[in-house]
């Protein structure tokens, strides 16, 4: 793998958890996503409109993943209102990959290697770690919340990778993005707006930033897929689990124990095998 597609991916790591992290800090997350979202769509437009390129035959997986990151939008941007990043995230972007996995042994017939079931187990107990008792009732609940919301997560995040993957054959990526992240942004902002919610508050340089980051891990690895294959890319790229815990510990001041740390870097690996075995 070059250094530079490695530089890439990690870079790609770096943003993804970047974003999680600062939308669960902001002071409403839910409108914070949807803001940030939107803004990430307008950086987008001009890359988009340059590149083009969409076939027809793109429409209908773009169709179904708008409508899949409705749902993503939603529930990352209610998981982070009173959740932790360094439990939901290692789920969430643990168990999708798995989730692949087995669809695509279970569905679609194909095979799984000895270390990709190696790197299954690797995540599963990963997990465990992460959303493992502490003791207290209320934090376990708490734990409970979370570990649900990651697992739902990961089920849309499994869902709209399948479909991705054959919506981005007939079609650029970034104007595949665009399709499908601006009508997705606009439906759950005004979701929130008719419910109430004020989304102005949220309009500010933050906003932008984390749009920024969202177009940016999106292009970064797009970049080190033009330099390398997609296992490697991918292995490096799931290093944002771990990545996402020390921010969260550093600027959300989460409780990330040893325990927690060794879950986040046990799904890491599992995610790392899967991905080159």
């Amino acid at each position: 793998m070059p250094l530079s597609a490695f530089s890439l991916a990690l870079g790609a790591a770096f943003l993804h958890a970047s974003w999680n992290v600062l939308l669960a800090g902001a002071r409403d997350s839910e409108a914070a996503t949807a803001v940030a979202t939107l803004c990430g769509v307008a950086l987008l437009a001009p890359v988009a409109l340059a590149t083009g390129d969409v076939s027809s035959a793109a429409l209908p997986f773009a169709a179904a993943s708008a409508a899949l990151h409705v749902g993503y939008l939603a529930l990352v941007g209610r998981a982070y209102q009173d959740g932790q990043v360094s439990v939901v995230y290692p789920v969430s972007r643990g168990s999708a990959p798995v989730l692949v996995l087995v669809f695509g042994a279970l569905v679609l017939s194909e095979g799984a290697t000895a270390v990709q079931v190696l790197g299954v187990i690797a995540v599963s107990a990963g997990v465990f770690a992460v959303g493992g008792r502490s003791g207290a009732a209320a934090a376990d609940r708490h734990v409970r919340r979370d570990v649900g919301f990651g697992l739902a997560i990961a089920l849309i995040i499994a869902a709209y990778t399948l479909v991705d993957a054959e919506g981005v054959d007939h079609a650029q990526a970034p104007a595949y993005l665009f399709l499908l992240l601006a009508p997705s942004s606009a439906v759950y902002a005004t979701a929130l707006a008719l419910r109430g919610r004020e989304l102005r508050a949220e309009l500010r340089p933050r906003a932008f930033i984390i749009g920024a980051f969202i177009v940016g891990a999106y292009g970064s690895v797009l970049a080190a897929l033009r330099l390398a294959d997609a296992a490697p890319v991918a292995a490096v790229r799931e290093s944002s689990v771990v990545i996402a815990a020390l921010l969260a510990a550093a600027f959300l001041h989460e409780r990330v124990d040893a325990r927690r740390l060794a879950g986040a870097i046990c799904v890491v690996a599992g995610v790392a095998a899967i991905a080159l075995g």
